[in-house]
Protein backbone atom coordinates (compact mmCIF):
# COMPACT_ATOMS: atom_id res chain seq x y z
CA UNK A 1 0.00 0.00 0.00
CA UNK A 2 1.43 3.38 -1.33
CA UNK A 3 2.18 5.21 1.86
CA UNK A 4 0.14 9.08 2.47
CA UNK A 5 2.38 12.16 2.19
CA UNK A 6 1.27 14.87 4.47
CA UNK A 7 -0.34 17.85 3.37
CA UNK A 8 1.79 20.39 3.34
CA UNK A 9 0.25 23.97 2.66
CA UNK A 10 1.62 26.10 -0.30
CA UNK A 11 4.49 28.49 0.76
CA UNK A 12 3.32 32.24 -0.06
CA UNK A 13 5.26 33.65 -2.69
CA UNK A 14 8.37 34.83 -2.06
CA UNK A 15 8.66 39.27 -1.12
CA UNK A 16 10.15 39.48 -4.74
CA UNK A 17 7.03 38.09 -6.75
CA UNK A 18 4.92 40.02 -4.39
CA UNK A 19 6.76 43.35 -5.57
CA UNK A 20 7.18 42.61 -8.94
CA UNK A 21 3.07 41.60 -9.25
CA UNK A 22 1.91 45.17 -7.72
CA UNK A 23 4.67 47.10 -9.91
CA UNK A 24 2.62 45.57 -13.19
CA UNK A 25 -0.56 46.16 -11.55
CA UNK A 26 0.79 49.63 -11.15
CA UNK A 27 1.65 49.57 -14.93
CA UNK A 28 -1.41 48.27 -16.40
CA UNK A 29 -3.19 51.05 -14.17
CA UNK A 30 -1.19 53.85 -14.98
CA UNK A 31 -1.01 52.43 -18.83
CA UNK A 32 -4.75 52.32 -19.04
CA UNK A 33 -5.44 55.66 -17.42
CA UNK A 34 -2.82 57.44 -19.80
CA UNK A 35 -5.52 55.53 -22.65
CA UNK A 36 -8.68 56.86 -20.83
CA UNK A 37 -10.36 60.07 -21.97
CA UNK A 38 -10.89 63.03 -19.34
CA UNK A 39 -14.16 62.40 -18.19
CA UNK A 40 -14.31 65.17 -15.73
CA UNK A 41 -15.04 67.93 -18.55
CA UNK A 42 -18.17 69.66 -17.36
CA UNK A 43 -20.84 70.38 -19.41
CA UNK A 44 -22.32 72.90 -17.17
CA UNK A 45 -19.30 75.13 -16.82
CA UNK A 46 -18.50 75.36 -20.27
CA UNK A 47 -22.75 76.64 -20.43
CA UNK A 48 -22.19 79.01 -17.27
CA UNK A 49 -18.48 79.83 -19.58
CA UNK A 50 -21.04 80.92 -22.30
CA UNK A 51 -23.80 82.66 -20.86
CA UNK A 52 -20.36 85.34 -19.52
CA UNK A 53 -19.05 85.37 -22.55
CA UNK A 54 -22.52 86.96 -23.80
CA UNK A 55 -22.52 89.54 -20.74
CA UNK A 56 -18.81 90.45 -21.44
CA UNK A 57 -19.37 90.58 -25.26
CA UNK A 58 -22.59 93.21 -24.55
CA UNK A 59 -20.64 95.19 -21.96
CA UNK A 60 -17.63 94.97 -24.22
CA UNK A 61 -19.22 96.57 -27.25
CA UNK A 62 -20.39 99.08 -25.12
CA UNK A 63 -16.36 100.93 -25.18
CA UNK A 64 -14.90 102.53 -28.20
CA UNK A 65 -12.07 102.45 -26.78
CA UNK A 66 -10.27 99.54 -28.32
CA UNK A 67 -7.92 98.91 -25.69
CA UNK A 68 -10.91 98.69 -23.10
CA UNK A 69 -12.69 96.57 -24.83
CA UNK A 70 -9.48 93.80 -24.88
CA UNK A 71 -9.26 94.32 -21.33
CA UNK A 72 -13.14 93.15 -21.11
CA UNK A 73 -12.12 89.82 -22.80
CA UNK A 74 -9.50 89.78 -20.67
CA UNK A 75 -11.36 89.43 -17.62
CA UNK A 76 -13.78 87.54 -19.15
CA UNK A 77 -10.36 84.99 -20.00
CA UNK A 78 -9.47 84.88 -16.50
CA UNK A 79 -13.13 84.15 -15.70
CA UNK A 80 -13.59 81.56 -17.50
CA UNK A 81 -10.68 79.95 -16.45
CA UNK A 82 -11.99 79.69 -12.90
CA UNK A 83 -15.40 78.65 -13.75
CA UNK A 84 -13.79 75.90 -15.75
CA UNK A 85 -11.39 74.66 -13.14
CA UNK A 86 -13.83 74.98 -10.44
CA UNK A 87 -16.92 73.17 -12.67
CA UNK A 88 -14.32 70.58 -13.53
CA UNK A 89 -13.66 69.81 -9.87
CA UNK A 90 -16.68 69.36 -8.51
CA UNK A 91 -17.38 66.99 -11.32
CA UNK A 92 -15.01 65.21 -10.74
CA UNK A 93 -15.32 65.26 -7.10
CA UNK A 94 -18.80 63.86 -7.30
CA UNK A 95 -17.90 61.48 -9.23
CA UNK A 96 -15.09 60.17 -7.18
CA UNK A 97 -12.56 60.54 -10.48
CA UNK A 98 -9.31 61.89 -9.58
CA UNK A 99 -9.02 65.63 -11.46
CA UNK A 100 -4.93 65.50 -12.18
CA UNK A 101 -5.04 62.29 -13.88
CA UNK A 102 -2.73 61.43 -17.17
CA UNK A 103 -5.73 62.80 -19.55
CA UNK A 104 -5.87 65.64 -17.42
CA UNK A 105 -2.38 66.56 -17.43
CA UNK A 106 -2.19 66.63 -21.23
CA UNK A 107 -5.17 68.38 -21.64
CA UNK A 108 -3.75 70.94 -19.73
CA UNK A 109 -0.51 70.61 -22.05
CA UNK A 110 -2.46 71.18 -25.09
CA UNK A 111 -4.25 74.06 -23.92
CA UNK A 112 -1.20 76.47 -22.35
CA UNK A 113 1.25 76.50 -25.27
CA UNK A 114 -1.60 77.68 -27.40
CA UNK A 115 -2.82 80.74 -24.66
CA UNK A 116 0.68 81.69 -24.48
CA UNK A 117 0.72 82.30 -27.98
CA UNK A 118 -2.66 84.25 -28.15
CA UNK A 119 -1.44 86.29 -25.43
CA UNK A 120 1.93 87.27 -27.21
CA UNK A 121 0.56 87.37 -31.20
CA UNK A 122 -2.78 89.93 -28.95
CA UNK A 123 -0.47 92.04 -27.23
CA UNK A 124 1.59 92.49 -30.37
CA UNK A 125 -1.30 93.22 -32.41
CA UNK A 126 -2.57 95.90 -29.98
CA UNK A 127 0.92 97.39 -30.62
CA UNK A 128 0.22 97.86 -34.48
CA UNK A 129 -3.48 98.69 -33.97
CA UNK A 130 -4.62 95.50 -35.58
CA UNK A 131 -7.65 95.26 -33.12
CA UNK A 132 -10.31 94.06 -36.03
CA UNK A 133 -8.69 90.48 -36.51
CA UNK A 134 -8.64 89.98 -32.84
CA UNK A 135 -12.40 88.41 -32.10
CA UNK A 136 -11.12 85.98 -35.32
CA UNK A 137 -7.44 85.19 -34.06
CA UNK A 138 -8.75 84.32 -30.60
CA UNK A 139 -11.77 82.19 -31.82
CA UNK A 140 -9.16 80.49 -34.59
CA UNK A 141 -6.72 79.74 -31.78
CA UNK A 142 -8.87 78.54 -29.12
CA UNK A 143 -11.05 76.19 -31.53
CA UNK A 144 -6.98 74.69 -32.27
CA UNK A 145 -6.32 74.35 -28.58
CA UNK A 146 -9.85 72.56 -27.73
CA UNK A 147 -9.44 69.99 -30.77
CA UNK A 148 -5.87 69.06 -29.86
CA UNK A 149 -7.48 68.92 -26.15
CA UNK A 150 -10.15 66.91 -27.55
CA UNK A 151 -7.85 64.08 -28.23
CA UNK A 152 -8.05 63.13 -24.50
CA UNK A 153 -11.46 63.79 -23.66
CA UNK A 154 -15.01 62.95 -24.55
CA UNK A 155 -15.93 62.85 -28.16
CA UNK A 156 -18.18 65.67 -28.81
CA UNK A 157 -15.02 68.33 -27.24
CA UNK A 158 -12.98 68.25 -30.86
CA UNK A 159 -16.25 68.19 -32.77
CA UNK A 160 -16.73 71.80 -30.59
CA UNK A 161 -12.86 73.10 -31.35
CA UNK A 162 -14.07 72.23 -35.26
CA UNK A 163 -17.30 74.86 -34.52
CA UNK A 164 -14.69 77.45 -33.37
CA UNK A 165 -12.50 77.06 -35.97
CA UNK A 166 -15.35 77.83 -38.22
CA UNK A 167 -17.12 80.84 -37.24
CA UNK A 168 -13.37 82.40 -36.57
CA UNK A 169 -12.44 81.91 -39.77
CA UNK A 170 -15.74 84.00 -40.56
CA UNK A 171 -14.44 86.37 -37.95
CA UNK A 172 -10.76 86.93 -39.55
CA UNK A 173 -12.82 88.06 -42.95
CA UNK A 174 -16.38 89.89 -41.61
CA UNK A 175 -16.82 93.37 -41.69
CA UNK A 176 -15.60 95.00 -37.96
CA UNK A 177 -19.27 95.87 -37.70
CA UNK A 178 -20.26 92.06 -37.13
CA UNK A 179 -17.73 91.51 -33.82
CA UNK A 180 -19.81 91.65 -30.75
CA UNK A 181 -22.52 89.08 -33.11
CA UNK A 182 -19.50 86.96 -33.78
CA UNK A 183 -18.38 86.70 -30.16
CA UNK A 184 -21.26 85.98 -29.06
CA UNK A 185 -22.25 83.32 -31.80
CA UNK A 186 -18.68 81.98 -30.84
CA UNK A 187 -17.77 82.03 -27.44
CA UNK A 188 -21.66 82.38 -26.20
CA UNK A 189 -23.54 80.05 -27.78
CA UNK A 190 -21.45 77.57 -29.11
CA UNK A 191 -20.48 77.25 -25.11
CA UNK A 192 -23.91 77.00 -24.04
CA UNK A 193 -25.06 74.45 -26.77
CA UNK A 194 -22.33 71.90 -27.00
CA UNK A 195 -21.61 72.13 -22.75
CA UNK A 196 -25.53 71.20 -22.80
CA UNK A 197 -24.57 68.33 -25.07
CA UNK A 198 -22.02 67.40 -23.13
CA UNK A 199 -23.68 67.68 -19.90
CA UNK A 200 -26.62 65.93 -20.67
CA UNK A 201 -24.38 62.60 -22.18
CA UNK A 202 -21.50 62.63 -20.17
CA UNK A 203 -22.96 63.38 -16.37
CA UNK A 204 -22.99 67.19 -15.92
Amino acid sequence: MADILPIRPKPSDPPEMQARAMDNLRFIRETMEAAGTFTAVSGWGQVAIGFTAIVAALVASLFPDRAEWVLVWAGEAGLALCIAVWFMYDKARSASLPLLTSSARKLLFSFTPVFAVGTVVTIAFMQKGMFGVLPGMWMLLYGTAVVAAGAFSVRIVPVMGAAFIVVGAVALFAPASWSTALMILGFGALHVVFGFVIARRHGG
